[in-house]
């Protein structure tokens, strides 16, 4: 994407993955956070849910 003048905007140059990553982590900590609460061990899931989010942002990020 491209503003008025032509110029390449900010989002088009940082399109390197990190977004994709980001978005795993979020996901994986609602996850882990979910699954923590139903189990009531939160000190558990919540780092395995952030660890599942990285992994997953890393996977979106190959394609």
């Amino acid at each position: 994407m491209a503003d008025r003048d032509g110029e390449p905007t900010v989002a088009d140059e940082s399109d390197d993955g990190e977004n994709d990553i980001a978005a795993g982590i979020a996901i994986g900590t609602g996850i882990g956070v979910s699954i923590g609460v139903a189990t009531e061990n939160i000190a558990l899931w919540l780092p395995l849910g952030i660890a599942m989010g990285v992994a997953l942002g890393a996977g979106l990020g190959q394609r």
